[in-house]
């Protein structure tokens, strides 16, 4: 077998430098010296007989032949990473560290329930959870920072289980304008209205939901949105486990849009990295699998 001329410590390096924009940057977030940066790109570039990178005003750019290695160069460390956890994982049994990202959508009170039955499973493994809204939960699968994520969307290239259909409702404040139009809506006058969205979380943000109105308000969560829609400001899209107890006591109602009234946005649970995943992850998606089952038996046909 050949012995490689570079090291994986070495694209690390230089994949540091691009993703801090620098150097010194990249030496803070290694915890090195920047000399010790600054060398191991070097020795990386001689052994290549290529420049990677070139400095552009105070930050290092890839060049294209940089910007093409550097690519083949991260998906060999993201299978180290995982041959290394896998490592970690055979060794302590149970993982260290669970990280769950997870999509507004679920219902609250099953993840909750879910959360409580992994405390037994795995009481010493430390939970990282992290919410995510519409794209935010893709970029955490494609980027592997978390180990099971709940998405709406599933990214090519990864497999997701699908849990549920979550039903959403086109709702706003008894009292709301459009409802003493006293007729079914049209689009047209939804958008002479205020709609609240959720913030989405991602890189790329979509506008899923939206429905064109001429001033959109954009909240950081449901309860946000609840609260903007109760107190009279706008109309949403919101979960049913969301509105349900606004809608019970009166104080929020559905808006009678001549047409699509509910729509249902599905769930998929992803094991980000199914070779590498410990029991715990595994332990999750079982359980998101049976939760999900039984809420999806509560809901209306």
């Amino acid at each position: 077998m050949k012995i490689p001329k570079t090291s994986l410590e070495q694209w690390a390096v230089l994949a540091a430098v691009v993703d801090e924009g620098g150097y010194a940057q990249a030496a803070a977030a290694l915890h090195r010296s920047q000399p010790a940066v600054s060398y191991a790109v070097s020795r990386l570039q001689e052994a290549l007989g290529i420049e990677l990178l070139s400095i552009k005003g105070r930050k290092a750019v890839l060049t294209p032949n940089g910007d093409a290695l550097l690519k083949r160069a991260r998906s060999m460390l993201k299978d180290v990473d995982s041959l290394e956890r896998l490592a970690k994982n055979l060794k302590g049994g149970w993982e260290a560290e669970l990280r769950l990202v997870v999509d507004f959508a679920f219902p609250r009170d099953r993840l909750l329930a879910i959360l409580g039955e992994l405390k037994k499973i795995c009481p010493e493994t430390h939970l990282q959870l992290t919410a995510a809204v519409l794209s935010g939960a893709e970029d955490a699968i494609m980027d592997a920072s978390a180990d099971v994520v709940l998405t709406t969307r599933v990214p090519q290239t990864f497999l997701g289980d699908w849990l549920m259909d979550m039903p959403f409702t086109l709702v706003a404040h008894r009292d709301h304008p459009l409802l003493q139009l006293g007729r079914p809506l049209t689009m047209d006058d939804l958008a002479k209205h205020i709609q609240v969205v959720i913030r989405d979380s991602g890189r790329n943000p979509r506008d899923d939901g939206w429905l064109g109105s001429a001033i959109r308000w954009t909240v950081p969560s449901m309860d946000s949105a609840l609260a903007v829609v109760r107190a009279g400001f706008a109309y949403a899209w919101l979960p049913e486990h969301v509105s349900a107890a606004s809608l019970a006591e009166g104080t929020v109602v559905p808006l009678p849009v001549t047409a699509g009234a509910t729509r249902k946005v599905p769930i998929y649970a992803v094991l980000v990295q199914p070779e590498s995943a410990g029991p715990a992850a595994r332990a999750a998606i079982e359980l998101f699998q049976r939760h999900a089952s039984a809420f999806e038996n509560t809901l209306p046909n």
